[in-house]
């Protein structure tokens, strides 16, 4: 099955919050309501250099998308 980057997610026990899961490495969950992030991926120490300047780009992108999928639904009203 091929996935999407990134998906968007909400839940009823976090009435506010809207989640942006990234599914490539590496794989996080954000919570745009806090900017917290939850990591799916273990990492090496020797790695955590390259690994921080790719996880801000990433949590940027996984911003930027949310962005523009709420612009679209906006735009369209909701509906495909």
């Amino acid at each position: 099955m091929t996935l999407p980057k990134f998906i968007l997610g909400d839940n009823t026990e976090f009435p506010t919050a809207i989640f942006v899961i990234h599914t490539e490495f590496p794989r996080f969950i954000i919570n745009l309501e806090n900017d917290e992030v939850e990591w799916l991926e273990e990492f090496d120490k020797e790695d955590q250099n390259e690994l921080e300047e790719e996880t801000n780009t990433a949590i940027q992108k996984a911003t930027e998308f949310y962005d523009v999928e709420i612009a679209k639904y906006e735009n369209d009203g909701g509906n495909n």
